[in-house]
């Protein structure tokens, strides 16, 4: 008997099936993980607040040092950056062509005033001076004659023996080598300074910044050898905006930080340029003070220029508890400690500026 065909079943799309299902449970699986991971990362299985901090939370106010967050009025400062120079520098220049045949300083080395610095080649110079000092012999020894002359042609004048044209050419003879003498003097004065510059040496006492010649090299008049400064004399020189520099005046105490050398110090205005710069509607001010150990030329400063002033909310830096990236204090709140979120601004010497989170008169605990 013929018995009914029973619907065939297709096995790969059982198997599609199947695979679909795998895909998507891999995928819930991996979400699962990254998520985990995420809640892992954000702290949410480790406590945020550590165990002693939570408990000071109920913890009562009894015994421990407190201060209260109080208001102070304080000058409020505008920066305006400046740079290190020397009140007196010095560019040491060539006045001759002439090879070098010595330096005796390095960049940074202190030197005296009329220490000698660099040497030229004098040989031609040497010469001219030796020449010069004959050519002033020769015209002393035709001066000394002509003189002879002159005194004989007037005694012989006196008896008339001789006519007064011959007087008068012994004495304007006299005149001429007495011209002479003054013009040999002259040019081995002339050689005598000439030599000098061969010479080269500082003119006064500071330190070698700048050594721009060797041994070997040849100048000519006008190039800058080498350049120093007085460290003893140090200024300021800061670009101030115009509505400010109105206010200042020569004399004027400012406040003045040199971050390099963490120093905060005093200055005085040694100068106020009357002429703004175009460019950026600023005027220049020139500062003076005691010149610190390590400060050299090119030092990046700061200058402070006096506002109005201002209240600001400050206490003590020893209140500040830090977690985390979380900047926190402990409030006495009716005889119990209460941790807070504040947010803090400037360091004001031992205490900080308070910008949010806290009220004047509220106390904190400090350590």
């Amino acid at each position: 008997m013929h018995q009914p065909s029973q619907p065939a079943v297709k096995s790969g799309s059982f198997a599609s099936v199947m695979t679909g299902t795998s895909k998507w449970i891999l995928a819930l699986a991996m979400a699962a993980i990254v998520a985990l991971m995420l809640m892992f990362l954000a702290g949410w299985f480790h406590d945020k607040v550590p165990e002693d901090s939570a408990k000071l939370l109920t913890d009562s106010a009894e015994g421990l040092k407190t201060a209260p967050a109080r208001l102070v009025r304080r000058t409020r400062y505008e920066t305006a950056v400046g740079t290190v120079k020397p009140v007196h520098e010095s560019s040491v220049a060539s006045k001759l062509l002439a090879k070098v045949t010595e330096t005796s300083v390095t960049a940074g080395q202190m030197v005296t005033e009329g220490q000698i610095l660099v040497q030229l080649d004098d040989s031609d110079l040497q010469a001219k001076l030796k020449q010069s000092e004959a050519a002033l012999t020769s015209a002393e020894v035709f001066r000394d004659q002509a003189a002879t002359e002159l005194a004989r042609a007037q005694k012989l004048q006196e008896k008339n023996a001789i006519s007064k044209a011959e007087f008068d050419r012994a004495e304007s003879t006299m005149k001429g080598a007495e011209s002479a003498v003054n013009q040999a003097r002259h040019v081995v004065h002339e050689t005598q300074i000439m030599l000098d510059h061969a010479t080269i040496r500082s003119p006064m006492d500071g330190t070698v910044i700048d050594k721009r010649v060797e041994a070997g090299d040849t100048v000519s008049p006008g190039q800058v050898l080498l350049t120093l400064f007085d460290p003893s004399h140090m200024q300021m020189v800061a670009s101030v905006r115009e509505s400010l520099a109105m206010h200042l005046k020569p004399g004027q105490v400012l406040p003045t930080r040199l971050d390099a050398l963490d120093l905060n110090c005093e200055a005085t205005i040694s100068e106020l340029v009357p002429e703004a710069d175009v460019a950026s509607r600023s005027f220049t001010v020139k500062v003076t003070g005691p010149c610190p150990p390590g400060a050299y030329s090119g030092m990046f400063g700061r200058l402070q220029l006096p506002l109005e002033d201002e209240e600001v909310l400050v206490i003590p830096m020893s209140a500040i508890r830090r977690v985390g990236q979380l900047t926190m204090v402990d409030v006495v709140d009716g005889g119990v400690l209460r941790r807070r979120n504040v947010r803090i601004g400037r360091p004001l010497e031992a205490d900080v500026e308070v910008l949010a989170g806290l009220s004047a008169g509220e106390l904190v605990v400090v350590k």
